[in-house]
C-alpha cells in the first residue's frame, strides 16, 4: 500500500501566519474606524454611487451600517442593514479560521470550502444579483437601505 505524500509548508509557523493576522487586523482596525464614525448619519461616509446614479440599491449597500451595527452588537439592525454582509461573516470567520489552522499546522491544501471551485463566482454572483433585485422590489423594502 502507497501512502500519499502531502506537501508541508516548511516556513516558521510566524511566516505563516502573516498573512492571515494582518487581514484580521485590518478588519479590526477598519470596524474601530467604523465603530468611532457613525455611518448612520446622512453622508458621513459620502454617497453610494448606485443609489446616486440608478435609484437602486446594490448588493453592498447598507455594508457600512450593517458593520457598525455588528460592532455594536445590534445584530438584528445589522441583519435588516444588510442580511447578505451578516449572513456571511460566519462563514468568512470559518474559512479565517481554516486558513489560520492550515497555516499552523504547515498544510498546503487549498484554501477553499471543499467545494468545486469552478462553481464559488457563480454561485456568489447569483446570489449578489437575486438579493439586489429583491431588496429593490416593493416584497423586499424592509431590505432596502
Amino acid at each position: 500500500m502507497t501512502e500519499t505524500m502531502v506537501a508541508r509548508d516548511q516556513r516558521p509557523w510566524e511566516r505563516r501566519l502573516l498573512g492571515p493576522f494582518v487581514v484580521a487586523g485590518s478588519l479590526a482596525l477598519a470596524s474601530g474606524v467604523l465603530y468611532l464614525r457613525d455611518p448612520h448619519v446622512d453622508a458621513s461616509w459620502g454617497r453610494c454611487p448606485s443609489i446616486a446614479l440608478f435609484g437602486l440599491a446594490c448588493p453592498f449597500c447598507g455594508g457600512l451600517r450593517a458593520m457598525n451595527d455588528l460592532t455594536n452588537l445590534r445584530i438584528v439592525d445589522a441583519f435588516f442593514s444588510n442580511p447578505l454582509l451578516v449572513s456571511a461573516v460566519p462563514l468568512v470567520l470559518a474559512w479565517w479560521i481554516s486558513v489560520v489552522r492550515d497555516r499552523w499546522t504547515g498544510s498546503t491544501r487549498p484554501w477553499m470550502f471543499p467545494v468545486q471551485r469552478g462553481v464559488v463566482a457563480p454561485v456568489l454572483i447569483a446570489v449578489c444579483v437575486a438579493f439586489s433585485l429583491y431588496r429593490n422590489l416593493p416584497i423586499g423594502a424592509a431590505f432596502y437601505p
